[in-house]
């Protein structure tokens, strides 16, 4: 939930949203005290401790539990904190570090074994390596952050069963010494190592979960909510949702003490307020600013701009399985009244790619060919005519609290939407809550935007478009495409399986389950004495690749 003071604060600096960048200012130094920063010049910024960054985030993660459905800030406090069993080798492009996807090292697992049918796994764990609280890992804790999450039947149950398709605990994890752990499936898997990279897998430290299991909560979920307890670069010292958070370096990672010692992780939910704060150099990192708010820092002194195409795709789902979105005729009808160029000219000032299909642009099996969305208002009103709705329908559209992008794209796509008669009610909400909306099924339009971690074309259509995913929050459900994703997760035919997924993508683009917008790409502004920014799927920032000079 947004902080009361937030908001107050926010509707103070409000007016100065669209004014000058002086104007913007001078409302953030009003500001700064209310959020609890002193104010400072940019040469005194730089001049501070080079062991704490102070970031600026449009919101804080709404739980700290991996096993809680992912947004981007859950995504990125994962990273941080729980580390993974593999990892992908890092690569340097043009000064920015980027994942290697065709190259896996190991992480917490110095080593591992693939059978050569793919059908089992075998990690050695790393000796010595130490959680945050001083516990060293073993075979035990891997295994009871499996137990976990299986028992927990969320995050990694989903996992495991559809992507790994295992059906019995008992059958697949096996411990084989204090320092080995072996996965077994029952068919072979392209992704049965490639699948361990994913942030969301973390291994929990055993014996500090331990001290918070209850009688009626035996995996420590109320306390790892708002704790942590693994092996990454941070631990959480401070969990004040809507506020910050306050994480503080593993000294014992094993790859190293992190450079950073402290991360002040403060909410700012209006980007102007970000923008000020940055500029002033009250924080080190702004996080998700405004395509407009970026092009005028790029010219700022002590600032720098990083910028990439990533994963991205941000579209608005429609729920499948709610009247009048059961008809695949109107979800057609509203993808050919999106303004899309004017929405780029205007929200994005033309730094996004328009999505043109349900898989993410950079991944091996992408394709664009069964994209034919153009604005075309009589093409709408035909399909909803067919649909037996030519006079349109009254629907409501979500979107998130102090995301201001969503908000100018919810404003176009209403007026755009009322041309065939869509007469659509914005809501506005809380993160949290417009999560616990859709994913109970009971808010008929809203804003997703969201990544797939794992570069592989079955991986991301399973994520999204298998009826029997956790996060199939749109309700979409074709036999076909559940059956080739199936089929396409089992097999290691590589060129069935990109054939199978060209099919998908037709299916999909042809009952247009969601409204296709944009990749924004992921961009970061940060002092110019922050270094160090690496770029990974999770979109989230990885602090223990953060330096200042």
């Amino acid at each position: 939930m947004i902080d009361i003071s937030t908001t107050s604060l926010n509707e103070k600096v409000r007016p100065a949203r669209r004014g000058s960048v002086s104007s913007v200012l001078q409302a953030m130094m009003l500001a700064l005290p209310a959020l609890g920063y002193t104010w400072c010049s940019p040469v005194s910024a730089q001049g501070a401790a080079k062991t704490t960054l102070v970031v600026a985030a449009p919101r804080t993660p709404e739980s700290l539990d991996q096993e809680y459905p992912p947004t981007e800030a859950v995504h990125e406090v994962r990273r941080n904190v729980y580390e993974r069993l593999l990892g992908y080798v890092p690569k340097v492009v043009d000064g920015i570090t980027y994942e290697d996807f065709d190259k896996i090292v190991g992480a917490l697992a110095e080593t591992w074994d693939v059978a050569p049918d793919k059908k089992s796994i075998t990690f050695h764990l790393r000796k010595g390596v130490k959680s945050s609280a001083g516990n060293e890992l073993n075979a035990d804790s891997v295994m009871w952050s499996f137990e976990r999450g299986w028992n927990l039947k969320s995050n990694f149950h989903w996992y495991m069963t559809q992507i790994l398709k295992i059906t019995s605990f008992q059958d697949a994890f096996s411990k084989l010494d204090d320092y080995t752990v072996k996965v077994t499936i029952p068919n072979s898997s392209p992704l049965i190592d490639r699948l361990w990279v994913n942030s969301d897998l973390g291994i929990l430290d055993a014996v500090e979960m331990k001290k918070h299991v209850t009688a009626d909560d035996q995996w420590g979920g109320k306390w790892l909510a708002s704790h942590s307890a693994s092996f990454g670069p941070y631990y959480v010292t401070e969990y004040s949702p809507g506020q910050q958070v306050i994480y503080e370096a593993n000294d014992s990672y094993y790859r190293g003490a992190p450079k950073i010692k402290k991360i002040i992780f403060r909410e700012l939910p209006t980007s102007s307020n970000r923008v000020a704060a940055l500029q002033v150099g009250s924080v080190d990192v702004a996080e998700y600013l405004l395509p407009r708010e970026l092009s005028l820092l790029e010219k700022a002194p002590g600032v720098k701009i990083y910028k990439v195409f990533g994963n991205y795709i941000h579209r608005v789902e429609m729920n499948n399985a709610l009247r009048p979105f059961t008809d695949p005729k109107v979800r057609l009808a509203l993808n050919y009244l999106v303004p899309r160029d004017e929405i780029l000219k205007a929200v994005y000032f033309g730094t996004a790619r328009p999505t043109k299909s349900p898989i993410s642009e950079i991944y091996p099996g992408f394709t664009d060919q069964y994209f034919h969305f153009n604005l075309d208002v009589a093409k709408a009103k035909e399909l909803l005519a067919e649909a037996g709705l030519k006079d349109g329908f009254k629907t409501e559209l979500g979107y998130r609290t102090g995301d201001q992008i969503e908000e100018e794209i919810a404003v176009i796509l209403k007026s755009a939407f009322a041309k065939a008669g869509v007469d659509v009610t914005l809501s506005k909400l809380p993160a949290s809550t417009l999560v616990e909306r859709y994913t109970k099924g009971e808010i008929p339009m809203y804003f997703f935007r969201d990544m797939a971690i794992v570069p592989d074309a079955a991986y991301v259509a399973n994520l999204w478009l298998n009826s029997g995913s956790l996060i199939d929050y749109s309700r979409f459900k074709s036999p076909e495409v559940d059956q080739l994703i199936n089929n396409a997760l089992t097999s290691v035919d590589e060129d069935k399986r990109l054939e199978a997924m060209k099919r998908v993508q037709q299916i999909a683009v042809e009952n247009a389950p969601w409204v296709l917008l944009f990749n924004p790409g992921y961009q970061l502004a940060t002092r110019t004495n922050v270094k160090g920014y690496s770029w990974y799927t999770p979109n989230g920032n990885f602090w223990f690749d953060f330096y200042k000079e």
